[in-house]
């Protein structure tokens, strides 16, 4: 909540000699809660509406979700005939001090920089190899260990848990927009329509699974994995900090699939062998054997990113269409048996 003395700070650093006449509740709808502000400014007394959001369900869950709406609504109220105009946006600290962030034309996310050789490279390395070595066990240990842990911490929420689903099949920068920025001629309209159709009756059944919801990374892909000392540390961190633990998951063994594919037209030596010990130590280490019967959307749209044309140009039109086969074929399977993954392409 709005401190009336942290408003009044905000107030007189953007607009001068303010004094606050009336700060009162206006009420709720369905989305947030509205407060009228009444000024006492040089030019006369003004009115103004401050208004929140909910903090759960709608899409809005994370303050970036809230931050995201407000922004727009800055830049487009007043392109609008006829619509109330939109004055800023206000950030609210941990202290309860007012912040403007309104009025940019870009943002930027200012981090700190990761050293280390991505896993990208073990993975171009297994190539020439007919079994893991050392190095490659170690780090797929060291890899299922981390997860583990972070997957430990859990959350009921039974709307965070439908939002990752929800976001893995509709979100613009997930199956449904990967297979939007597809050029034409590579797959038809009919064959993404199919894909995301399984996608939907499976949204349908995951929804009995919300118990799931975990701490996730949410993009564990190996250009995201840093290896360093024996060790590693993770880049971009992405889609919200809860989900299910399948999304991590796929987002890193797709990549054994789709290397495999692209080396040797299947699934076969080192890279084989790395998909099963992954989910062989994964599941003896959280005992998760439910993760088999909940992978397959999230296959299917990590599936459609290493299938892009765009991507991924260095694959054969014949190789694109078996990963592509491959999600299909997992979509219609109530459980994924990663021994047998040569049997769905």
């Amino acid at each position: 909540m709005i401190e009336r003395d942290k408003l009044e700070r905000y107030l007189e650093k953007k607009y001068g000699d303010v004094e606050i006449k009336e700060f009162t509740r206006l009420g709720a709808g369905v989305h947030g809660t509205g407060f009228s502000l009444v000024l006492r400014t040089p030019e006369g007394v003004k009115e103004y509406v401050i208004k929140d959001l909910m903090p759960e369900g709608l899409g809005h869950d994370y303050p970036s979700d809230r931050a995201q709406v407000f922004l727009l609504a800055l830049d487009e109220y007043g392109n609008l005939p006829g619509h109330v105009k939109a004055v800023d946006v206000l950030s609210l600290l941990p202290d309860g001090e007012l912040r403007s962030i309104g009025g940019g034309k870009e943002y930027f996310l200012l981090m700190e920089k990761a050293d280390g050789v991505n896993y990208f490279t073990d993975l171009e390395e297994m190539k020439d190899k007919e079994r893991l070595d050392q190095k490659d066990r170690e780090r797929i240990f060291g890899m299922v260990r981390y997860l583990a842990g972070i997957h430990a911490v859990k959350k009921d929420s039974r709307s965070l848990y439908w939002r990752k689903i929800r976001d893995t099949i509709g979100h613009g920068e997930c199956l449904m927009g990967v297979f939007d920025s597809y050029p034409d001629g590579h797959l038809s309209y009919e064959e993404m329509g199919e894909i995301e159709k399984l996608c939907i009756d499976w949204r349908a059944r995951l929804k009995k699974t919300g118990g799931r919801l975990s701490q996730i990374h949410g993009d564990f892909h190996p250009g995201n994995i840093w290896f360093r000392d024996g060790d590693f540390i993770l880049l971009d961190r992405s889609r919200g900090p809860w989900g299910d633990p399948a999304d991590d998951v796929t987002a890193l063994t797709i990549n054994y699939i789709f290397y495999s594919i692209m080396y040797h037209d299947s699934v076969t030596g080192a890279y084989k062998e790395a998909l099963e010990l992954f989910y062989d130590a994964y599941i003896s280490e959280t005992g998760d054997r439910e993760l088999l019967h909940v992978v397959q959307p999230f296959y299917a749209f990590r599936g459609a990113v290493v299938a892009h044309p765009v991507f991924y140009p260095q694959l054969r039109p014949d190789q694109r269409g078996k990963v592509l086969d491959l999600v299909r074929n997992i979509l219609k399977r109530d459980v994924f048996n990663p021994a047998g993954v040569n049997e769905l392409s």
